[in-house]
This record gives C-alpha cells, structure tokens and sequence, in this order.
C-alpha cells in the first residue's frame, strides 16, 4: 500500500487505539487490506507527546479506499460532522454492516441509516438507491420516503421502497 490510489486520503484521529481501530474496519468490510504502520520516534517527542516505538500510524484500505490512523492523543474526538457512508446494494449488506458496526457503538446515536461505531466515528448504512430517491422530481415519493426513513434506526430497504413506490 505504498501507493495512493488517490490524492486524497482521509485522515482518522484516534487517541491511542489507530492499530486496533484500522484492524476492526478491515475485519468488517471484505475487500480491505491492512498496511505499513509508523512508531513514534524519539525525535519530536516534546511536540508530539507519544512514547517513542508506540504506534503513530496505521495504513489501511476499505473497498479500494485508503485511509490512514493516527494516534493523536486525546486532543480530538469524531463528531457527527463527519461520516462515513456504506452503500449497500441489499439488505444482508445492510444487516452485515450495520451490525458489525454498531457493536460496542453508541445506541443513541442510531437513526436513519446513522450509527457511531466503538471508536466514536460515524457511519451511514444507505441503500445504494437512497440518492435516487430524495432527489426524485416526484415529491410525493419523496415525502413518503423520508417519512418512513425518519422512523427507523437500521434502515430496511423493502419498506423504504414501498413507501416510495406509494404501496
């Protein structure tokens, strides 16, 4: 993983748990891939207040999408300003996802398709169709969507469908 695939990689900030995180997120998605991981060095120390040899860094990839985890220390925490979404083309996608996620995560932050995982980050379960939908000129079936979207946590793409088509 030497290579980015693309110029812009995100960034995840952990306190002290980047190499545990990076390795849950490539256990639960299944086209991913671990990579080089970074130690403190001495030099810096006064600035960057780790431990010399503990992990700085973690490379990794999740479905051709490479990302890298910090351990930052405690300065930053994830917010719900910022998500990760996971299209899903059926419903065992969603269930897996959303369940594999959402262990250990943060119950009350579930709604609509939103979930925040054991790390603190946010994620997105979505149909894959969900844009489709909400930018739909048939405003009628964009309501009836929302509004059956809006009551559920995990979303279940039979009756986000139905409600859309109107049956």
């Amino acid at each position: 993983m030497s290579s980015v695939a693309t110029r812009i990689q995100p960034c995840l900030w952990f306190d002290q748990k980047a190499e545990e995180a990076a390795r849950f997120y490539v256990d639960v998605f299944r086209k991913s891939k671990l990579g080089a991981i970074a130690y403190y060095p001495e030099a810096g120390k006064e600035e960057h207040g780790q431990k010399p040899g503990s992990v700085m860094s973690v490379s990794f990839e999740l479905d051709g999408l490479s990302f890298l985890a910090l351990n930052g220390g405690p300065i930053f925490k994830f917010t719900e300003a910022v998500s990760l979404i996971v299209l899903c083309d059926t419903q065992e996608e969603i269930d897996h996802y959303w369940n594999a996620l959402s262990e250990g995560g943060d119950p009350a932050a579930q709604v609509c398709g939103w979930l925040k995982d054991k790390y603190g980050l946010s994620w997105q379960i979505t149909p894959s169709g969900y844009e489709e939908m909400i930018t739909s000129t048939d405003r009628a079936a964009v309501e009836r969507y929302m509004a059956a979207m809006m009551k559920m946590k995990k979303l279940e793409i039979e009756p986000l469908q139905a409600a859309f088509e109107g049956r």
